[in-house]
């Protein structure tokens, strides 16, 4: 049937700052939404409050309201705007919130707005625990055992008779918050306080502990029709007990036989139409117990989750944007896919690779915080990487994170052979982020794959891959040298060229060498949702090493859309982290799309699943692929770019700007001569020595007895930090000498390429940040921000005001010179 011609202006909610368990997965969505809705013709109304979201970008709605998403600010926005309708449906936890408190204070009638792509019944259906489980009783599913309780008291009845453990699911709350899995009663008195805390309808769920049970999830996707598509199956590597966004998931599921998966496909289209769900996308999640066959329903999302930002990188349908155009009236059979411009999205995708999740976790920034995963979420973020085979996702999406595994890294472990071995026992069961390596390491030790799969509660499957891995690890650890068939079974089996030269005591790029020299490179191949039946249209790639594999990569660009300024290949900035958000994103997508309005093919790298700048259609070619410089160079070496541009994607891709150099690659852009003459702490300070510009007294150190000698000059209190870091890592105010050498001890080995900057710290200081851009001869000042804090907190920690509020007209014209001082002397561009 065709869009809804009654509506004519739709408002959207985003779903505000990034928190812990709802990153940019909404600014994925939302976007895409916007870009949809926008070309049927509707006018969109955006409220949003986070400044570093291509979502509040002004191209992307046609009026965008940066407000607090609050019931009184959404109602101010209805209010002037008068929207048709609101879709609720993109903006994760937020916006479904928002919604209902829009709609059950009958602020959404008043001003004869309506919801579409869920109602207000659907989302209670869904959201409120005690009312789903009574829909999943009506379609003849089952849940686990449970109460649905508003007190402690009701709690502990529970408990006395069900026993331990028990989980805790707050209603209406994202990413498990609030929530935990209670061992004893004074856990889950905690947990059921924090619980109802959190709940807006102050209700939580109390259900028995299916633990250990493996879990599934199905994306699934209706249109009014009631025709049903499920675009993914996502099998979670990790057993229940841990949040699906915190384990480590494979799509698609891997272990299940056709007659189990035909029977979760039923269960999620039973659930899909019994909650309701009219529009739109949803994710079910379930439980399987092996042993006994006895399957559960868990949960289920009424709306686009981070799953659902995985399941669309997975298998190139665009489930945003469907799902917008599905909540103003089309149906599945009446539109088209994208990327092979033949099939419709009724068509359900099928993959002829693997896709491979790893979360992203930062517990070096906390290192007092409890590392144990549970139902609720810690990850700052996720990388994907796609392959043929599980070993080779595996490790490309291990070496994506870039916290230095290059593989599955060998962990510290006791001398002892008997103490190792009940080491690994404990560590196999504790649910943590170096799980994955412990059960490489317990391979490593004699264990058999049947014992670790029993301590760890991971299906035998992904333990015999692993135990692949560790074997073809022990046979190149036996051999005198690099063979050709043995690099290329190692290559098949995803593992880089940093990590094969350990095992020869050889430099990574003696193994690159080594390769280019038996020409073993990667093929390319397409994920075009169709598994190769039709042709792709939308250059989406991955790399693989099967041996004997061709490229699959059908078209790059249409005769009539060829553009005639070269190739400039965009280095994206991976996965989030602290420190490190969706600003670099942002950055990446207008660099994109600015750059494609001039004229130039634009091919974007990437491998973070959540972002705007991995959808297919931002770029004119996307590779799902590590940051690394293996890896970019192999890009390179297929596509032969005219240009690389290095500074909109963060610290990740600056790491890379001297090695790329140094393979003659074309950066455009600052020059990373120019770069390291600021990333370089010690460079820095010359460059404002030769431009006599005020500073505080400083020092480098090589040593740590040159760093103590330093600090004896300069006097304490210092501020000491390395060069080369983001987001202020490893930054410290030192008081005294015994602070300074247990600082020290902390730090990498201490050289002149990385070298200690010490600074006189100037105690309750005002702290300026400006944001200037220059072409490498005019600088333009686009912003001067005054911090509220002292100086002594990170910028990115700080509150700030723009313009500044208590610095004199003559002091600001000098940071303005001198800022344009320091942009041409290091030649900004």
């Amino acid at each position: 049937m065709p869009k809804r011609e009654d509506l004519k202006k739709i408002m959207l909610i985003g779903s505000g700052p990034i928190v812990i368990g709802q990153a940019c997965e909404f600014d994925y969505s939302g976007t895409q939404a916007c870009r949809a809705l926008r070309e049927e013709g509707y006018e969109i109304v955006l409220i949003n409050s986070n400044p570093a979201t291509i979502m509040t970008d002004p191209a992307m709605a046609d009026k965008t309201y940066v407000e607090p998403l609050t019931l009184e600010a959404a109602i101010r926005v209805i209010e002037k705007e008068r929207p048709d309708a609101l879709l609720p449906t993109l903006g994760g936890q937020t916006a479904l919130n928002l919604s209902v408190e829009l709609a059950d204070g009958g602020y959404l009638e008043q001003y004869g707005v309506e919801l579409i792509g869920a109602n207000c019944d659907v989302i209670k259906r869904a959201e409120n625990r005690d009312l789903f489980k009574a829909a999943m009783d009506r379609a003849g599913l089952e849940s686990a055992d449970s109460i649905h309780l508003k007190s402690v008291e009701e709690a502990l009845e529970f408990a006395t008779e069900k026993g331990y453990p028990l989980v805790i699911r707050p209603s209406f709350t994202l990413g498990g918050s609030g929530g935990g899995i209670a061992h004893t009663e004074k856990d889950l008195v905690e947990m059921v306080a924090a619980g109802l805390h959190s709940s807006p309808i102050k209700q939580v769920l109390v259900e028995e502990a299916i633990l250990g049970w493996k879990e599934y999830e199905l994306e699934v996707m209706r249109d009014c029709n009631d025709n049903v598509v499920v675009v993914c199956s996502i099998e979670n590597m990790d057993p229940m007990g841990v949040h699906t966004g915190e384990s480590i998931t494979v799509a698609p599921a891997q272990t299940l036989s056709d007659h189990e998966y035909q029977m979760m496909r039923d269960a999620s289209i039973r659930a899909l139409r019994e909650i309701g769900v009219e529009t739109g996308g949803c994710n079910i999640q379930f439980a399987m117990d092996t042993e006994t066959a006895r399957m559960v329903v868990v949960e289920m999302n009424p709306r686009v989750s981070r799953s659902s930002a995985l399941a669309s990188k997975a298998t190139g349908f665009p489930i945003a944007k469907i799902a917008a155009k599905l909540a103003v009236g089309y149906t599945l059979d009446e539109l088209s896919n994208d990327i092979t411009r033949e099939t419709p999205a009724s068509f359900e995708p099928a993959l002829d690779y693997l896709v491979v999740k790893i979360p992203r976790w930062d517990f070096d920034k906390f290192p007092g915080a409890d590392q144990t995963l549970n139902t609720r979420m810690k990850s700052v973020g996720e990388v994907m990487s796609i392959a043929r085979t599980f070993k080779e996702a595996l490790q490309k999406a291990l070496r994506s994170l870039e916290q230095g595994f290059d593989g599955l890294i060998e962990e510290e472990m006791p001398t002892g052979k008997d103490e190792r071995l009940e080491w690994l026992k404990e560590q196999l069961q504790l649910p943590r982020p170096g799980r994955i390596f412990t059960i490489g390491d317990a391979l490593r030790e004699g264990m058999t794959a049947d014992e670790v799969s029993y301590y760890s509660r991971v299906d035998g499957w992904f333990i015999d891959q692993i135990e692949q891995i560790i074997q073809l690890e022990q046979e190149m650890q036996s051999v005198p040298e690099l063979e050709e068939d043995l690099l290329w079974r190692a290559k098949t089996w995803g593992f880089s060229d940093k990590n094969i030269a350990r095992f020869f005591n050889l430099q990574e790029s003696d193994v690159r060498q080594l390769r280019r020299d038996l020409s073993i490179y990667p093929a390319y191949r397409c994920v075009d949702t169709c598994a190769g039946e039709f042709e792709a249209y939308t250059p989406y790639l991955y790399s693989t090493y099967e041996q004997g594999a061709s490229e699959n990569v059908k078209k790059r660009l249409d005769e009539g859309d060829k553009k005639d300024k070269g190739k400039v290949m965009i280095l994206g900035s991976g996965p989030n982290r602290i420190g490190q958000g969706i600003e670099f994103d942002y950055c990446c997508v207008q660099a994109a799309m600015t750059l494609g309005q001039e004229g130039y093919e634009v091919i974007m790298v990437n491998c973070n699943p959540e972002t705007v700048s991995t959808d297919y259609d931002v770029s004119d070619c996307l590779y799902f692929e590590p940051l690394t410089l293996e890896d970019v160079l192999d890009i390179c070496h297929r596509e032969e770019p005219d240009g690389i541009i290095l500074q909109f994607g963060g610290q990740t891709p600056l790491k890379l700007a001297q090695p790329l150099l140094a393979a003659g690659m074309p950066l455009w852009g600052t020059s990373p001569r120019d770069i390291d003459r600021v990333e370089n702490r010690r460079e820095f300070a010359d460059v404002i020595d030769k431009l006599e510009l005020w500073e505080l007294s400083h020092g480098t150190a090589d040593t740590p007895q040159q760093a103590l000698q330093v600090a004896e000059k300069i006097g304490f209190p210092l501020l000491a930090r390395p060069s080369y870091v983001l987001g202020g890592r490893a930054m410290r105010i030192v008081y005294n000498a015994e602070e300074l050498g247990k600082y020290i001890s902390t730090l990498p080995e201490l050289n002149p390429a990385n070298p200690l900057l010490l600074d006189k710290f100037l105690e309750e200081a005002v702290e300026i940040d400006v944001d200037a851009i220059s072409d490498g001869e005019r600088v333009v000042i686009g912003g001067i921000m005054e911090h509220v804090e002292h100086a002594g907190v990170h910028s990115g920690d700080s509150s700030c005001v723009l313009p500044p509020y208590t610095i004199g007209p003559h002091i600001l014209r000098e940071i303005r010179r001198q800022t344009e001082m320091l942009a041409r002397e290091v030649n900004v561009k």
